[in-house]
């Protein structure tokens, strides 16, 4: 068993709890094609969510309901904090990573009152999100007003969607024939990636066999997708754990068809 995060803190309780039967590094996933070598994996299991103790400790910056720094580091030691990357980008870059990332229609505003104003902890930034937004549609909301800032400004800090972009790209290397590959996704911009990534590999050809061929294109799938749609938490699930509420899992297994052209048409995307 391989075990890859960027939390030393994640790390520790995984060794305390696995001892010496994992080989666990301290690494990004889109590091595990560098860590494999050449080695092929019969199972692989990303989860791309934040863990409960790392909400739960203030001292990491993620929550916007406990005061705390301005961090969001899933590795806290090293690169900036999400402080530091208020302060270091542009009004209009910081909007385009609110809207982008956090599909927030106030982006503008909220990060025009950002730079306007001095932070320095998580309930600084909160405040400006619930001032923002009017009261109207934070009313029609069935999230906090700070939820989407919060994301995407988390998501910035730790380059997430380019993470999972590498992971995803090497994914059929990664994989022994047989190979299954379990993601969990939180947010609808990870699962996209997923769905359409997995989508793709599965793609064949319409095309007869010597035709495909001649044109480059897939004649035997590079996956098989394990259901359609993600597969999501039950109520009773959700009753034990709500932040279970929001995940998705999705799956696929590495086919063992050889010598996979992997061309596919641009607009499957």
């Amino acid at each position: 068993m391989i075990g890859v995060d960027r939390d030393p803190m994640a790390l520790a309780a995984a060794r305390e709890k696995l001892g010496h039967s994992a080989e666990l590094h301290h690494a990004s996933y889109s590091e595990i094609p560098r860590l494999l070598g050449d080695r092929k994996l019969d199972g692989l299991l990303l989860d791309l969510g934040v863990s409960s103790p790392q909400l739960d400790l203030p001292e990491r910056g993620f929550s916007f309901t406990r005061e705390g720094p301005l961090d969001m580091r899933m590795d806290p030691t090293r690169g900036p904090t999400a402080r530091e990357l208020i302060l270091d980008t542009t009004e209009a870059e910081l909007a385009d990573i609110i809207h982008e990332y956090g599909e927030e229609r106030y982006a503008k505003r909220i990060a025009r009152m950002l730079k306007e104003r001095e932070l320095t902890t998580t309930l600084d930034v909160a405040k400006v999100c619930v001032e923002a937004i009017p009261m109207a549609e934070q009313r029609k909301s069935k999230i906090h007003a700070a939820t989407r800032t919060f994301q995407a400004l988390r998501i910035a800090v730790n380059a997430e969607l380019t993470e999972l972009e590498k992971i995803l790209h090497a994914l059929p290397d990664l994989l022994a024939p047989g190979g299954r590959a379990a993601i969990i996704s939180f947010h609808s911009l990870e699962d996209r990636l997923v769905k359409n990534r997995f989508r793709d590999l599965a793609w064949t050809s319409s095309f007869p066999p010597h035709l495909a061929v001649q044109n480059g294109e897939r004649v035997d799938p590079v996956v098989e997708v394990v259901s359609r749609k993600p597969i999501v938490a039950t109520d009773d699930e959700i009753a034990r754990n709500p932040r279970s509420r929001s995940a998705k899992l999705r799956g696929c297994v590495r086919t063992t068809a050889p010598n996979l052209p992997s061309g596919a048409p641009p607009d499957l995307r």
